[in-house]
């Protein structure tokens, strides 16, 4: 393979990355295995174009799928994968303005800080926080961090009680797409709090 073919193999992937839609995927993908059928309903996609931008997934080698009875169930090729997906994002947010302008507008930065991995795993285990995962409760099936406490985004409100009001509560979603439903949520729930008093 010349140094030319290399390249060109290397780009295939870029390619796939190419669509939103299959980043959207990609995404759903890196929270758990799904059948093509779930994968188009959550996707909102219908499953003869869901299983098109897999087929292509699957040839640029990003997901890998494997069959049970008559389902065919999807997943990443491996963690590699969503660390691509995630350095993408955060190269557009760094040198995409309108990406940048976005995510800015969608998350007022004066009452959400973003934490890594490490330093939530840090703070949730010395009880400084309590961390509320608001995916849907089959990704947190599927795994979820150490000690966090499943409360699916839409059973929030009616849910609040269980939230202690002494510590710091850390939302853990899919990533910060998932931000702006949960922040609008949240100030909705503070301004209910507000009038009730």
């Amino acid at each position: 393979m010349s140094t030319a073919d290399l390249y060109d193999a290397v780009a295939r992937v870029g390619q796939a990355l190419s669509s939103g839609t299959r980043l959207k995927m990609l995404e759903l993908l890196a929270q758990r295995e799904r059948p093509v059928v779930e994968l188009a309903t959550v996707a909102g996609l219908n499953v003869t174009t869901a299983s098109a931008h897999l087929q292509g997934l699957r040839q640029a080698g990003l997901v890998v799928s494997r069959r049970e009875g008559r389902r065919v169930l999807y997943r990443l090729a491996g963690p590699d994968v969503a660390a691509l997906v995630a350095s993408l994002c955060a190269v557009a947010e760094a040198h995409r303005p309108d990406v940048r302008a976005e995510l800015t507008s969608a998350l007022p930065t004066d009452d959400i800080r973003l934490m890594g991995r490490d330093e939530l795993l840090a703070a949730s285990g010395a009880g400084r926080v309590i961390v509320i995962d608001v995916r849907p409760s089959d990704e947190y099936v599927a795994g979820h961090l150490p000690g966090s406490v499943s409360i699916p985004l839409d059973e929030l409100a009616s849910r609040l009680s269980e939230i202690p009001v002494d510590v710091e509560v850390v939302a853990y979603c899919r990533g910060r797409n998932d931000l702006r439903p949960l922040h609008l949520h949240m100030a909705e729930q503070q301004l209910e709090t507000a009038e009730r008093r």
